[in-house]
């Protein structure tokens, strides 16, 4: 790694080292508010977009110029993985991603393949190292995969769900069958994660987009050992961002699963998790998305809020989840531009 990249804002506050100003980036960093990514996406499906490394590159590079953060999102999705592993998977407009072949029961989890062979993903690899050409020399790459937890949830659910029943059910009346899918899941994210970093990403992240539905038993018992051990073996190799959503009961649990870095959503309070966490643990977080729609007066003062929450070396600033796609674009840049004023020191 360069010494820019080395000692690029977002790289040392992910080390807990003080920093001129707070870094920041944006979760959904490439996305639908975006005038030059609506321009882009209007010409593919979004499966096609994730695996041309062209127009991938394309949307990656240029939102972290427009926008001017310390860090560049991969463009990519949590779910394509699962296509080698077994799973027909197909984005339908208007309802979001659909496994056609979800698990119905614990025989089928039989039939998951374990990722050992990466050439079926060698777009995203082939994304990352295109994106490392193209970003400054200062910018870091972050890459990215789902946690197996969610992944899980998707191959059983087969779509989105608001109770999780048949992930849930699975997971309490089959220890075993569940362990293999988790255990066949993080062999496969560990390959992946390993080989993005190789590719060029500075970092990764770690997305358990849906453990937010789990009781902190629940998620001590089923998950968490699988989320540490991935977390454990990737960590070596970069700094890893272990991101939960949706319930603040488990952050204990989640910072013992691992990850240099802490990503906590907007339901957290801020500066508790520091407490919690200590001046050794960096946290990544965490303003509502819902924030960005409102006077920039209003937001300002939200912006604000989770700085002060924040204070100290280690904080990254981001939202608690990704950018909504109605959200003023205006708004996302104003945003940008506030806490690089708001946190210089």
């Amino acid at each position: 790694m360069s010494d820019l990249l080395h000692d690029c804002l977002f790289l040392k506050a992910a080390r807990c080292e003080p920093t001129p100003r707070v870094p920041m980036w944006i979760m959904r960093q490439a996305g639908r508010y975006m005038k030059e990514y609506r321009e882009v996406r209007s010409k593919v499906t979004f499966l096609e977009l994730c695996k041309r490394p062209d127009l991938a590159t394309e949307v990656t590079v240029t939102a972290q110029r427009v926008l001017e953060v310390d860090a560049a999102i991969l463009f990519a999705d949590l779910l394509p993985i699962l296509e080698p592993m077994g799973f027909d998977l197909e984005y339908a407009q208007g309802e979001g991603p659909v496994i056609h072949n979800p698990l119905k029961s614990a025989a089928d989890v039989d039939r998951v393949r374990t990722l050992e062979n990466l050439d079926s993903m060698h777009f995203v690899f082939d994304t990352v190292r295109q994106c490392r050409r193209e970003l400054p020399a200062d910018i870091p790459l972050l890459g990215f995969a789902g946690a197996p937890f969610t992944l899980a949830s998707y191959v059983i659910e087969g779509a989105g769900s608001r109770s999780y029943v048949r992930t849930k059910t699975l997971m309490h009346s089959d220890r075993a069958a569940w362990g293999v899918l988790m255990e066949r899941l993080i062999e496969s994210l560990e390959r992946y994660l390993k080989a993005q970093i190789e590719a060029g990403c500075q970092a990764v992240q770690v997305f358990d987009s849906w453990a937010g539905c789990l009781s902190p038993r629940d998620y001590a018992e089923y998950v968490q050992p699988y989320t540490k051990r991935l977390i454990a073996a990737v960590s070596p190799h970069a700094p890893v961002i272990n991101f939960v959503t949706g319930n603040p009961a488990l952050l204990g649990l989640q910072a013992e699963a691992g990850g240099q870095v802490i990503g906590i959503d907007w339901r957290s309070d801020l500066a508790d998790v520091r407490r919690q966490l200590g001046p050794k643990r960096a946290v990544q977080g965490n303003l509502d998305p819902v924030t960005l729609f409102g006077p920039q007066d209003q937001l300002k003062r939200q912006v604000k809020s989770v700085l002060e929450s924040g204070r100290g070396p280690g904080h990254i600033f981001n939202l608690g989840h990704g950018v909504l796609p109605e959200t003023p674009e205006d708004n996302v840049k104003a945003l940008v531009h506030m806490v690089r004023e708001l946190s210089a020191v």
